[in-house]
C-alpha cells in the first residue's frame, strides 16, 4: 500500500469543497486527473472513500474517518520540507561543539557572537572540555564538530588545522625570568611551579618537552583550571607555561609571560570531524566561519 501525496491532495480537495470545479481550482489540477487519483486511491485502499449515488460526491464512513488522518499527513508532509528548506538555508537549526578551554574561551567567543549575528535562529552548545573528550563527542555524534589539538583516533576522525599555538613561560611581574626577551625549557627547572592538569594535553607535551631537556620541574600544586592556575602564579606561589592563547583568560596585574624556546614548540590546533559522515548545513556554516577567522590576521 503506497497511496501518493497527489492523491492525498486530491482526496482532501474534494472531501473539503463543494464539487470537482472547486477541488480542481483549490489544487491546480484538472476534474480528470482528481478522478483519476481518487480512483487509483480507493483501489489502494481496498474500498469506496465517496458515495458517487448522487451527481455530488459525499464521503463514506470510511472516508470520513480516513479524512482528518489525510490532512495531519499532508500537514506533517510540508511542515517536514519547510524544516527541511530551513534547515539548508540556515534559518534554523542545532550545532553541538566540543572545544579546549584554550578555544573556548579565547577564541570562540568573537566567532560564535558573529555566526549569533548572521545566523540568530540556529541553537548552539558549547562543551568546553579535554583533548580526549573533545574526540569521544565527536566520535560519538555528540558534538558535530570539535576544536583540539590533532587526535590519537585517525581512523575515524579527520583534523583539520586551523592555527598554531606555543607555549610561554607566565610569571609573576618582578621575577627574574621577565628580564629576557624569551626563556628556554631548562630555565623552569627549580623555580616553583604551578602545574595545569596531568589529565590535559598541554600538561602531557609539558612533561614529555621537560624529560625530553633533562630538566625536571618543581611541582608546588597542580591546578585543574587555567584561571585558577593565572590566579596562583599572580600571587606569586609560582611560574608555570601555559598555551599562548591561553593567556588572555588571566592576563591581569601583576603577571606577565615569555615564549618558550630550546625547543621551540609548535601547538597546531584545528577543527575535529568523523571521516563519513557529512556535517550539517548549519555546522559546515559555522566551520566555514572558524576557518575564516583564523585566516584573517585580525579575526
Amino acid at each position: 500500500m503506497n497511496p501518493s501525496i497527489k492523491q492525498l491532495r486530491a482526496f482532501v480537495a474534494v472531501a473539503q469543497s463543494s464539487s470537482l470545479a472547486e477541488a480542481s481550482e483549490r489544487i491546480h489540477l484538472s476534474q480528470p486527473a482528481i478522478s483519476i487519483a481518487l480512483r487509483k486511491l480507493e483501489e489502494t485502499v481496498g474500498g469506496a472513500l465517496f458515495s458517487r449515488a448522487t451527481r455530488q460526491l459525499s464521503l463514506t464512513p470510511e472516508g470520513e474517518a480516513f479524512l482528518p488522518v489525510a490532512v495531519r499527513l499532508l500537514h506533517d508532509w510540508s511542515e517536514a520540507f519547510e524544516d527541511l528548506g530551513e534547515r539548508f538555508s540556515k534559518q534554523r537549526g542545532k550545532v553541538t561543539v566540543a572545544a579546549l578551554p584554550t578555544l573556548a574561551a579565547g577564541l570562540l567567543p568573537g566567532i560564535i557572537a558573529t555566526f549569533h549575528a548572521r545566523y540568530p535562529r540556529i541553537n548552539l552548545s558549547l562543551h568546553d572540555v579535554l583533548a580526549e573528550q573533545v574526540s569521544q563527542l565527536v566520535r560519538e555524534g555528540r558534538a558535530d564538530l570539535g576544536l583540539s589539538v590533532a587526535p590519537h583516533d585517525t581512523e575515524e576522525l579527520a583534523f583539520e588545522p586551523v592555527l598554531v599555538d606555543r607555549y610561554v613561560a607566565v610569571c609573576p611581574s618582578g621575577h627574574p625570568l621577565l628580564e629576557q626577551e624569551s626563556v628556554a625549557w631548562k630555565q623552569l627547572a627549580g623555580h616553583p611551579f604551578i602545574g595545569i592538569s596531568r589529565l590535559s594535553s598541554s600538561r602531557q607535551d609539558i612533561d614529555r618537552i621537560m624529560a625530553e631537556v633533562g630538566a625536571p620541574l618543581s611541582i608546588l600544586c597542580d591546578a585543574s583550571q587555567i584561571a585558577t592556575v593565572g590566579r596562583m602564579v599572580a600571587a606569586g606561589l609560582g611560574i608555570s607555561v601555559l598555551p599562548q592563547l591561553s593567556f588572555r583568560q588571566i592576563a591581569t596585574d601583576g603577571i606577565a609571560y615569555r615564549p618558550l624556546t630550546a625547543p621551540d614548540v609548535e601547538r597546531p590546533l584545528g577543527i575535529v570531524i568523523r571521516h563519513r559522515h557529512p556535517l550539517s548545513a548549519s555546522a559546515s556554516a559555522l566551520r566555514a566561519m572558524i576557518q575564516e577567522s583564523t585566516l584573517d590576521p585580525g579575526g
